[in-house]
C-alpha cells in the first residue's frame, strides 16, 4: 500500500509539473501521463484498462474512456447505509459515516476492477467523498471536478444582485471566484490536479450573460495553463446554448455533460447539437440515463422484489444509449457493487435491442415519463437531441 501511495503521489506531481511546463500541450488537451492520441493511440494505456471493457475516445482530448462511467450522485445510497441522510437530503450526507465511506470505496474499487475509469463528481460533497475513495490510487481513474456550490449558478446570482444594487462587481470577479473555488476544492480534497474541470452552469445556461460566460472561459483557460486542470468543459441542460458555446469557444469546450436518457433520440442534420460536437471533437457524458430512477419499479434496496427486473431494464437502457456512437459514455450513479457489475455486463451484451426488448424498454420509459417528479419534467426536453 505504501508503494502504491508513493506511485500515485509521484504520478500526480509529475503530471502537474509537466502540464505547467507545457502550456501549448495543455491547451490542446494532450497532457502527458497516459493521454494518448485518440485517433491512433494505444487504448491499453488508458487508466484501469480491462480487455473485457469497451472504450471510446473522449472527443479529440486523447483520452480513452470506458463505455459506461460512474456518475457521482448517490440518491438512494441510504438503502445501503440506513439513516445516512438524517433528513438533510441526499446531497448532504454525513461524509464521515464509516458505512458510507466503506460503501463508496467498495463501489469505486469494483469500477476499477471492471475497467470503468471515469468518475463525474459535481458537488463539494461528491468531490470530497471520491477524492477520499481514490486515496492511494489516484491514477486508477480520471476524475471530473465541479465544486458547483462556488461555480456559475451562485456567482451569476451574486453578479446580477450587485448590478441591481448599483455596486457592480469589477471585471474579472467571476474568473477570480471560480479559480478560488477550484483552488479551495483541490486543497480541501487533497488533489494535486483534476483531469476535467467541468463547471456546472445554470441548467438553462443561456441565462448567463456574455460577460459571465467570457469570465468563466477565462478561468478554464487559466486553470489549464497552470496545470490544475488537464481538460475543460461544462454541464448544461440548454441545447441551443451548448451548441453556441461549442462553436464560440472550440478550444476550451473539450467536454460537455448533458442529459441523455433511454428515450433520447438524435437529430443528425447540421442543426443538431451533435453536428457541432462532431465538428469540434467534443467529448460527451450523458447524465440521467435512468431518468432519475423513474425507470425502475423498486427502490434499489438489496432486498427489492423487483431487483432482477430493474437490473434488466438498467442494462437495456445502457445498451440503448450506447447504440448512439456519438456519446462517449452514460454516467449512472450507483449505490452498490451489484449495480456496477450490472452496467459492466450491459457493455458486454449486444447493444442493439431486439424487437421484444425495444418494446419493453419503450413501455418502461413511457411509464417513467408519466411518473417523473415535477422538478424533473425538464428531462422531456431531451427526447430529441
Amino acid at each position: 500500500m505504501n508503494q502504491q501511495k508513493q506511485k500515485a503521489g509521484k504520478t500526480d506531481g509529475l503530471t502537474r509539473r509537466d502540464l505547467m511546463r507545457s502550456g501549448a500541450v495543455a491547451a490542446a488537451g494532450l497532457a502527458v501521463g497516459g493521454m494518448q492520441n485518440a485517433s491512433g493511440g494505444d487504448v491499453t494505456k488508458t487508466r484501469s484498462y480491462n480487455p473485457e471493457m469497451k472504450y471510446r475516445p473522449l472527443g479529440k482530448t486523447g483520452l480513452w474512456i470506458s463505455e459506461v462511467c460512474f456518475g457521482g450522485h448517490w440518491k438512494r445510497v441510504d438503502k445501503m447505509v440506513p439513516g445516512l441522510f438524517k433528513g438533510r437530503g441526499w446531497i448532504n450526507p454525513d461524509l464521515n459515516n464509516p458505512g458510507f465511506k466503506e460503501n463508496r470505496r467498495e463501489v469505486v474499487t469494483r469500477c476499477i476492477e471492471h475497467g470503468i475509469n471515469y468518475i463525474d463528481a459535481c458537488t463539494k460533497q461528491e468531490i470530497l467523498a471520491y477524492a477520499e475513495a481514490l486515496r492511494g490510487r489516484r491514477e486508477a481513474m480520471y476524475l471530473g471536478f465541479s465544486w458547483y456550490q462556488g461555480e456559475m449558478r451562485s456567482l451569476s446570482r451574486q453578479w446580477n444582485d450587485a448590478k441591481k444594487k448599483g455596486t457592480p462587481k469589477p471585471a474579472g470577479w467571476i474568473t477570480g471566484q471560480l479559480m478560488a473555488a477550484l483552488d479551495n476544492g483541490m486543497r480541501e480534497a487533497k488533489l494535486e490536479y483534476v483531469d476535467l474541470w467541468r463547471i456546472t452552469m445554470h441548467e438553462q445556461s443561456g441565462r448567463h450573460t456574455g460577460a459571465e460566460v467570457d469570465e468563466m472561459v477565462s478561468a478554464l483557460e487559466k486553470a489549464r495553463k497552470q496545470g490544475k486542470a488537464r481538460l475543460t468543459g461544462f454541464s448544461s441542460h440548454d441545447r441551443p446554448h451548448i451548441k453556441k458555446m461549442i462553436e464560440t469557444y472550440p478550444d476550451v469546450v473539450q467536454v460537455v455533460v448533458t442529459p441523455y436518457t433511454a428515450k433520447s433520440k438524435m437529430v443528425t442534420d447540421e442543426t443538431g447539437l451533435w453536428a457541432s460536437m462532431a465538428k469540434h471533437g467534443v467529448g460527451w457524458f450523458g447524465i440521467k440515463p435512468f431518468a432519475s430512477n423513474s425507470l425502475f419499479k423498486g427502490n434499489s434496496s438489496p432486498d427489492s422484489p423487483t431487483r432482477e427486473e430493474d437490473d434488466r431494464l438498467a442494462r437495456m437502457a445502457i445498451r440503448y444509449i450506447l447504440c448512439n456512437k456519438a456519446i462517449t459514455a452514460p454516467i449512472p450513479g450507483m449505490i452498490n457493487t451489484r449495480q456496477v457489475d450490472n452496467v459492466a455486463r450491459a457493455v458486454k451484451e449486444r447493444h442493439e435491442l431486439d424487437v421484444a426488448e425495444a418494446k419493453e424498454l419503450e413501455e418502461a420509459m413511457d411509464q417513467a415519463w408519466a411518473k417523473l417528479p415535477a422538478d424533473y419534467q425538464w428531462l422531456k426536453d431531451w427526447e430529441y437531441v
